[in-house]
């Protein structure tokens, strides 16, 4: 049931996606010639005034094609014809829809939660060395740590342990005004267990906020922007080798971790928990394709963007028309990469299933 259910999922948020474009194109004006749900044969179709709209057999994905969308057309209400500024939001429009699914699918799952865990000392543990006039104080809220703003509780200790130092910039926020402590040295102590040990703190205690609209908005919001952190932060990771492409999971890998984690908290609580463990991992899955869609790469929209701004300059310098054919061969390439990639990727991730059954 929960590999069927991540694998509509999937076809929602392409959707989504193109719906985005979609909806942006004729906003702006141009004329779509076919807007398709899935991929591949053609099973359905409907002739509206100017657009065609069809159903393929391929669930996973979608296009919204638009007319001159490769700069080939004399129509005036071609994607060409359009200025660069309509085309941008015509552009971003696919990853706004996205970003937008995947807050409303937080504000869901955290509708259901009593309360949140504010970044707010509320008190502080026995002998906790950090507490005092210049130091930390009740009441006091992590703005940020290290340049990394703070919005859950949690994120205190993380990005403390992330720097790799004893010396932290802190930004608190107390009464009103932001505080700044620079060079604060801030480690985690050992204060003893309930069952005899010890466990490293940081000697505080955070403050439960109670679940209001207000509240459930605001960190549904939050929740969303760390999510998009949390992707840059992957993609560093990526790019400085910290994380392996092996590492990497595409939709295969993905529905399979959906279907685990669903099936497992559906074993330990309920039917319910278990959706909500889904719609939870969807919100991260649309925040991310919508972050990974505005990158600069090509065949990407991002690149897409970022082609449009490089064409606009190049073209105010030179006062001389870019042919667009140039870019067409950039994005075909990347397409074609991009692809490559993905197959490498479901490769591994077949190749996973096997090795971890």
């Amino acid at each position: 049931m929960y590999i069927i259910l991540a694998i509509i999922a999937f076809g929602v948020l392409i959707i989504v996606h193109e719906l985005g474009h979609f909806v942006a194109a004729r906003a702006c004006g141009v004329r779509v010639i076919e807007f398709s749900l899935g991929m591949g044969p053609l099973l359905l179709k409907k002739q509206g005034r100017e657009t065609l709209y069809s159903l393929r057999a391929l669930p996973l994905g979608g296009f919204c094609a638009m007319e001159g969308e490769d700069g080939d057309s004399d129509d005036p209400r071609s994607f060409a014809a359009q200025p660069p500024w309509k085309r941008v939001i015509i552009l971003v429009a696919g990853a706004a829809m996205n970003f937008v699914v995947g807050f409303l699918l937080v504000l869901v799952v955290f509708s259901q939660a009593e309360g949140y865990s504010a970044p707010t000392i509320d008190s502080f543990m026995d002998g906790c060395p950090y507490q005092g006039e210049n130091m930390l104080m009740e009441g006091d809220t992590f703005y940020k740590i290290d340049g990394h703003r703070t919005y859950f509780f949690s994120d205190i200790s993380e990005y403390l342990a992330r720097s790799g130092s004893d010396y932290h910039d802190i930004v608190v926020v107390r009464g009103g005004e932001k505080v700044e402590l620079s060079n604060f040295r801030m480690t985690p102590v050992e204060y003893p267990t309930a069952n005899g040990g010890t466990e490293l703190k940081y000697g505080v205690y955070g403050r439960f906020e109670e679940k209001t609209l207000a509240s459930s908005l605001k960190y549904s919001w939050y929740c969303s922007l760390d999510f998009v952190r949390l992707v840059w932060r992957s993609l560093g990771d990526l790019v400085t080798g910290s994380v392996g492409v092996r590492e990497l999971s595409g939709v295969v890998g993905i529905v399979d971790m959906v279907n685990e984690v669903a099936t497992q908290e559906a074993a330990k609580t309920s039917v319910f928990d278990a959706l909500l463990d889904v719609a939870y991992l969807f919100a991260l899955i649309a925040v991310n394709l919508a972050v990974m869609n505005l990158l600069p790469i090509p065949a990407l929209d991002g690149g897409r963007v970022f082609a449009l701004i490089i064409t606009a300059l190049i073209e105010r310098v030179s006062h001389r028309k870019v042919n667009p054919k140039y870019e067409g061969y950039i994005h075909s390439a990347g397409f074609i990469l991009l692809m490559g990639l993905m197959v490498l990727v479901m490769i591994n991730d077949v190749v996973k299933l096997f090795v971890n059954r």
